[in-house]
Parts: C-alpha cells; structure tokens; sequence
C-alpha cells in the first residue's frame, strides 16, 4: 500500500489530452486578451479633443513653432558650398614676379576681410598666414600664376576661390595680391 499513496501525491492535474490542449490554448489567449484589454482601457476615454483648449489649432501650432529663426544679412555675400574633394592643382611655371600691392589692393583687402581672413588671419589647416615670410616663400617661390591657379582651384583644406563661388578670377587674384602684398 505504501507504493499505491507514493503514486497518487506526484499525479498531474492535467491527466487527459483534451485536458493538455485546452491548457496550451489558454495559456496563449489569456496573456492576448489582457493585454488587449489593457490597451483598450489605456487609449479610451472622455473624448475631450472638441473642448479641451490645449489641442486646439492654434495651441498646437505655437507648441510647433521653431525656437529660433535665421536672419541673413542681405549686404553679405554669400558662401558657396564646400566641396567634398578639392581639384588637383596643376604646375604652373614660375614666370611672373609677385605683385607688389596692385591698384586694386582696397578690394583686395575687402574680399580678404569677406572670404580669406577666416583661415588665413590664424592659419587654419595649414593655410600660410597673412605676413608670415616663411609660410609665403615656398608658394611665392613657384610664381604668382602658381599661387592664383591655388587660390582659383583649392589645395588640400582650402576649397575653390577660398569657398565663395561667387568670386570672379580678378577678385581672387585681388585678395592675392593683397594677402601677397603683406608678405614683402
């Protein structure tokens, strides 16, 4: 008798397969409906939209809004796009001696102050800094026609005419000339 009791208080409540099935079936509608259930409890109730003021048009409109805005300055040229890989610059001979300050030197200086200073006032990049006689020589030492074939096409950081596309090839050779000017 002893075997029979061991045997009866280690049986499963589950002791017939229509048992087993409806278990199985269960446990996967319970979790679905409760969760169906709290999804709906959570996204129903009072339909407030039509009175509450906080959603209203002009209340969402003003949360909306942009934090600041961009004011541009319409007597400042504008910047041209950076390009992603600078062109090659090709050798030119050296066969014209550095300008020595131009006649146009006032619109040299401007377009330096507009485009040239950012890099060229702390030597960013490696960009030879304006009056520094050791930075200038080695490019001075090639020619002037080297040195604006640089400054019209890029060289290594710096883009095409210093980053302002809307310079012309006399306004790029100005500020050279200028920024040239103050290395002799």
């Amino acid at each position: 008798m002893p075997d029979e009791t061991h045997s009866n208080e280690h049986s499963s409540l589950i002791r017939t397969p229509k048992q087993l099935i409806i278990v199985v079936v269960l446990a996967f509608l319970v979790p679905i409906v409760l969760i169906s259930m709290i999804a709906h409890l959570v996204t129903s109730g009072p339909d407030t939209s039509k009175n509450n003021p906080a959603l209203s048009e002009e209340a969402v409109a003003k949360r909306l809004k942009p934090v600041g805005e961009v004011a541009v300055d319409p007597n400042q040229p504008k910047p041209a796009p950076v390009a992603a890989t600078p062109a090659p610059v090709a050798a030119v001979p050296a066969a014209v001696p550095p300008a020595k300050g131009g006649a146009d030197t006032g619109k040299g200086k401007q377009i330096y102050d507009a485009t040239c200073m950012v890099c060229h006032a702390a030597g960013v990049a490696g960009a030879p800094k304006i009056g520094d006689k050791a930075a200038w020589a080695p490019r001075l030492k090639e020619g002037m026609p080297a040195v604006y074939a640089i400054a019209m096409k890029g060289k290594g950081a710096m883009p095409p005419k210093g980053g302002n596309a809307g310079l012309s090839e006399a306004d790029v050779k100005a500020a050279v000339d200028y920024m040239v000017s103050k290395v002799k």
